[in-house]
C-alpha cells in the first residue's frame, strides 16, 4: 500500500470534529464540497442534501455505488423547563447512559451556539444518594444544563433557544501515537474519511475503473432513509459503514469487517464472496461477522425497492453508539478493500 496514512488521519480528525447530527448536516457537507472542489472533482447534491460523486468507468450501464453517512447520533430540544434547563429527545438509537455527563452544543434556528452539559435530573450523590445512582437513564430523566446564567424558562427563551433546536454531542476525538482512534461518531465518519481519500487516490493516480463508480455521502442513515435514492444504473451497492467487535463477535478493530447478515437479513452471497476473495488475493486483514441489531444504508436501498446486490463493510468500531474506538489498521484495511474493489472486474 502506498496510501498517505497521515492524510487519512487529517481527513478523519477534521470530519469527526464538525458536528452533524441527523437533520443538521449542512456544515459538514460544505466541508466535503470544499475538499472535492479543491481536487477538481465534480459532484451533485440531492434534494435531501446527500452528495454524489461519479467516477467514470469503462462500463456506464453497470454501475457501482459506495456509500458512507455523515449524519450522527444527537438530540433535539424537547422543551424548556421551569429552571431554565432543557429536556431532550434522542436522534438515533443509543443508550442514554452513554451521554450522561457529556458536554454538548445547542444550535438555535438563527445559528447561535451555546455550550452545555447533559446530566440526569438527580446528578449529585451528595444530594440524592442512592436515588442518583439508581435513577433510570431515560430521556425523561435527562436534561441539558446550559452554560449561561439562566434561572427560569424565560431566561432561556431570551437566548433564542427553542423547541426543535439541535443538541450536538462533543466528539472528544483523540488519535494516539500507537494508532488508536477514540471519538464519538466513528460510525460512520471513519468511512466518510475513507471514501474521501479513495476519491483523491483514484484521481491522483489516474486509476482506470472498469465500471462507473458513484460515491454516495448520505445524511439520513441514522434514521433509516439515507440511501432511499441512489444513481439509476447502480447494480452493486456497497455500504461502507462499520463492524462491531465485542463479546462473542468475530469483528476486530484492526481489520476490515465484512457483514454476512444484519437486522435486514443476509447480504448478497456472491457479492460477499467477491469482497472476501479480494481480501485474500491482496492480503487484506478481514473478518466476517453477523450483527443482529444493525441496519445500514444498504438496508435502506433494499427497502426502497432498488434491484441491486448489496454488501456492507467497515473498520471494527468498539462500543458503537457510545464513546467509540477503532484503530488505524482497520481504517486502512477498509480503504485498501475499497480501492481494490473499485478496480476489480
Amino acid at each position: 500500500m502506498n496510501y498517505d496514512v497521515e492524510k487519512v488521519k487529517e481527513y478523519l480528525e477534521r470530519i469527526l470534529t464538525i458536528p452533524s447530527p441527523t437533520g443538521y448536516t449542512a456544515k459538514i457537507m460544505d466541508y466535503l464540497k470544499g475538499e472535492l472542489s479543491s481536487m477538481n472533482i465534480p459532484y451533485r447534491a440531492t434534494n435531501k442534501g446527500a452528495l454524489i460523486v461519479t467516477l467514470p468507468g469503462e462500463n456506464q450501464d453497470y454501475q457501482r455505488t459506495l456509500s458512507a453517512h455523515v449524519d450522527t447520533l444527537g438530540a433535539m430540544v424537547k422543551g424548556i423547563k421551569s429552571n431554565g434547563a432543557l429536556s431532550l429527545v434522542p436522534i438515533g438509537g443509543f443508550m442514554m447512559n452513554s451521554i450522561d455527563g457529556e458536554n454538548c452544543t445547542i444550535v438555535t434556528m438563527d445559528k447561535k451556539e451555546y455550550s452545555g452539559t447533559i446530566h440526569t435530573i438527580k446528578p449529585s450523590v451528595h444530594i440524592s444518594g442512592d436515588e442518583a445512582r439508581e435513577l433510570k437513564r431515560t430521556p425523561e430523566n435527562m436534561e441539558v444544563i446550559i452554560d449561561e446564567k439562566v434561572f427560569n424558562s424565560k431566561d432561556t427563551e431570551k437566548l433564542g433557544i427553542n423547541v426543535g433546536d439541535f443538541i450536538c454531542f462533543d466528539s472528544r476525538t483523540t488519535i494516539t501515537e500507537n494508532g488508536f482512534i477514540k471519538s464519538r461518531h466513528l460510525d460512520d465518519k471513519a468511512s466518510v474519511a475513507v471514501l474521501l481519500y479513495a476519491i483523491k487516490y483514484i484521481k491522483e493516480n489516474n486509476i482506470k475503473l472498469p465500471y462507473t463508480t458513484n460515491i454516495f455521502i448520505s445524511n439520513y442513515e441514522e434514521v433509516g432513509h439515507g440511501a432511499s435514492y441512489i444513481p439509476e444504473n447502480t447494480k452493486e451497492f456497497l455500504s461502507v459503514d462499520m463492524g462491531a467487535p465485542g463479546l462473542t463477535q468475530n469483528s476486530s478493530e484492526y481489520s476490515v469487517c465484512i457483514c454476512a447478515k444484519d437486522s435486514s437479513g443476509p447480504y448478497d452471497l456472491d457479492f460477499r464472496n467477491k469482497l472476501v476473495n479480494i481480501c485474500k488475493e491482496n492480503n487484506i486483514s478481514n473478518k466476517i461477522d453477523i450483527y443482529p441489531f444493525y441496519g445500514s444504508d444498504a438496508s435502506a436501498v433494499v427497502r426502497a425497492g432498488w434491484d441491486v446486490k448489496t454488501g456492507l463493510i467497515g473498520t471494527g468500531v468498539f462500543a458503537s453508539h457510545a464513546y467509540e474506538r477503532t484503530h488505524i489498521d482497520g481504517v486502512m484495511a477498509t480503504l485498501d478493500l475499497v480501492i481494490k474493489y473499485c478496480q476489480s472486474k
